[in-house]
């Protein structure tokens, strides 16, 4: 059984929360808290393996709430506004739940955090690295040790992956601010490139993926500095 809490301003979320946790035999529901600061205050007492929160409380956002607990716990995120997603998986969530939240989608999270818990910790790193943004109406997710490069097109992003592209409505440097700094790098005012693809470095293009990505001369030294201490 998975111990678990749930923290939610509002009273019927965490009815439906309570009665999804008794039907699935997988969740023990050990509190209840309408306040995100009475729920970190238990924290400190209890061990607890996953907590799901609500993003919209008036005590302490479940973003702050979630960037406090998530060395400790597991978080999944519950809310009515899916514009918030973005930022919940930017904290390594094990999931987002949107309301009204369906028995069939809360086990589906429930089983997500089981298999978590049942992973090493070097298991559990590589499943969070990867990266989820908007395509269209969908959010799809972006394998980082697939991604080769990226290209800024306007008010757009082109995520390339091996075998695959994603276009979502991102700036550069947002990107940048989730990209892990070891691993990605800029070679030009409109590309990011993965560090661990580059087959090539030439005057003013690199080659990655087979495909020839420029470099502007702003960046090469940077580039190329980069790569020599990696090696």
């Amino acid at each position: 059984m998975i111990t678990a809490i749930a923290v939610d301003d509002e009273p019927v979320g965490l009815d439906i929360i309570s009665k999804h946790s008794a039907e699935t035999g997988l969740v023990e529901l050990k509190a209840v808290f309408a306040s995100a600061c009475d729920a970190l205050e238990y924290l400190d007492k209890q061990k607890i393996q996953l907590v799901f929160v609500d993003i919209n409380m008036p005590d302490m956002s479940g973003l702050d709430f979630a960037e406090r607990v998530r060395d400790r716990s597991l978080v999944i995120f519950t809310t009515a506004h899916a514009e918030f997603a973005l930022q919940g998986f930017d904290l390594a969530a094990t999931d987002y739940l949107l309301k009204p939240i369906t028995y069939t989608r809360f086990l589906q999270a429930c089983q997500l955090a089981a298999t978590r818990l049942s992973q090493s910790p070097a298991e559990t790193r590589s499943e969070s690295n990867n990266l989820f943004v908007k395509d269209g109406y969908n959010w799809v997710k972006i394998d980082m040790a697939q991604l080769l490069y990226a290209k800024a097109e306007d008010n757009y992003i082109l995520l390339v992956e091996t075998g695959k592209r994603t276009l979502t409505r991102m700036t550069l440097s947002n990107l940048l601010g989730r990209l892990p700094s070891d691993q990605f790098i800029q070679v030009h005012k409109s590309f990011v490139a993965s560090l661990q693809h580059i087959k090539k470095i030439e005057k003013d293009h690199i080659v990655i993926g087979g495909e020839k990505i420029p470099v502007s001369s702003s960046w090469r030294n940077q580039l190329l500095e980069t790569i020599k201490d990696r090696h």
